[in-house]
């Protein structure tokens, strides 16, 4: 799979040293790219760092680009010797402008050079979520592994196959309307961007030496004018503007992204009879506590030692029967999420969402009150699901104005239960 940019390394069959995902397909005589690895693109009016970055370390040596535009910017990038060719139409940008007016989708369409495997969450092309598979069996597999995401508002692929709720379309006819985004050279990029910085200090340098020769030169000798000193103005400090809550705001899905990652840090380290309980983690911490059942504090202490991660504490109880863990979870990056929904329009939206994916989901009504008297409302909402948070983080981080306050996993059911709150207007 392309996560985590393993692309290169990940999916070759080592028995007989063939690849086992291919670079483009022809679909009515137009080639198109496939296999790009995505990333999230900051700054669509200039590219050029973000794209050298994601060059020189997330996929190294990748020497071609693309971007997506729309309403979420990407860009794509791949490395020319694995059989990619400047100039060639990329097809995610192709598929992803044609079907611009469903936001979320996952699809395999079947051509003759293999299954092209595309999976898009809201307006976003999944890292993995571009990947043309020469095995059926591997597609298919894919496939069906994300259909257990919710929410998708529409599923493609072969009708062969025979799963419920999908469809086949014709791809030549939807890649025909979408956009023609091209590969590129990533040098050719950075030689614009020079060819811009130096003709700019050309031009600055210029006028700073045509300055210096005028003053030095040509300018006649001015005698100096005396300005009266102005009294001091003594100005009244500006007042205080109120920072309102949703302002200045972990972002959520950092908070969910690195929960997942702690709680199955915490999970893979199991000391010999001892049996690990719930695991509770916030924006600042993942916590959780074993029990002795057979084993020996020795073993429990070799296997946290052995695990090698970075606790910012572990203990024993007195009676050696207990052991307690935290696992810090750093400051994630601070963002303004201002509420966009009314108190009774967000209620209704969220018992329809989770009415229809069968759960239980409980609201309640809380307000805050700033030190300036000022009052916030928002829905304070929880519920319990089989589903981790990287299947829910596209799904809650819809909501603008979103805090997560805790997540707890429970190893023996493996059922996670979510807690947050959504402000309102």
């Amino acid at each position: 799979m392309l996560e985590e940019a393993k692309l290169l390394e990940e999916d070759y069959d080592s028995s007989s040293g063939k690849r086992s995902w291919g670079t483009s397909i022809n679909v009515d005589g137009t080639v198109y790219a496939t296999s790009l690895f995505w990333q999230p693109l900051q700054n669509s009016s200039d590219p050029f760092q973000e794209v050298e970055e994601a060059s020189a370390g997330v996929l190294e040596g990748a020497d071609l680009f693309c971007i997506k535009g729309g309403k979420a910017p990407q860009f794509g990038i791949c490395v020319s010797h694995e059989g990619y060719h400047s100039g060639e139409t990329v097809g995610a940008v192709a598929l992803a402008t044609a079907l611009s007016n469903i936001s979320s989708y996952v699809a395999v369409f079947k051509t003759t050079e293999g299954w092209w495997y595309t999976c898009i969450r809201n307006d976003i092309i999944l890292s993995d979520g571009d990947m043309l598979f020469l095995s059926e069996e591997e597609a298919k597999s894919q496939f069906t592994s994300m259909l257990a995401v919710p929410d998708w508002g529409k599923k493609i692929a072969p009708k062969e196959w025979g799963i419920e709720d999908t469809e086949e379309m014709d791809l030549g006819e939807i890649l025909a309307r979408g956009a023609k985004s091209k590969l590129q050279k990533i040098k050719g990029l950075r030689g614009t961007k020079l060819f811009l910085v130096i003709g700019i200090s050309a031009v600055v340098g210029l006028w700073l030496v045509s300055s210096l020769i005028d003053r030095l030169f040509l300018t006649p000798t001015v005698a100096p004018v005396v300005v009266p000193v102005k009294p001091k103005v003594v100005q009244t400090a500006a007042p205080v503007v109120e920072v309102k809550p949703w302002e200045k705001m972990t972002n959520p899905k950092t908070v969910m992204t690195e929960c997942y990652k702690k709680t199955m840090d915490l999970v893979g380290i199991m000391p010999p009879g001892w049996d690990i309980g719930t695991i509770a983690c916030t924006q600042g911490s993942a916590a959780t506590s074993w029990k002795r059942s057979i084993g020996r504090l020795a073993w429990a202490k070799k296997a946290m030692e052995e695990s090698e991660l970075q606790f910012s504490g572990f203990a024993f109880s007195g009676d050696g029967e207990t052991l307690s863990a935290t696992l810090p979870i750093a400051a994630g990056e601070q963002l303004s999420s201002p509420p966009e929904k009314t108190m009774m329009d967000l209620q209704n939206q969220l018992n329809d969402e989770f009415q229809a994916l069968g759960l239980k989901v409980s609201l309640a009504v809380e307000t805050e009150t700033s030190a300036t008297g000022k009052v916030y409302r928002k829905i304070k909402f929880s519920f319990t699901s089989e589903y981790n948070p990287t299947t829910w983080n596209e799904m809650l981080t819809k909501y603008s104005g979103l805090q997560i306050n805790m997540i707890t996993y429970s190893p023996g059911d493996k059922t996670w239960h979510y807690e947050g709150a959504i402000y309102v207007l």
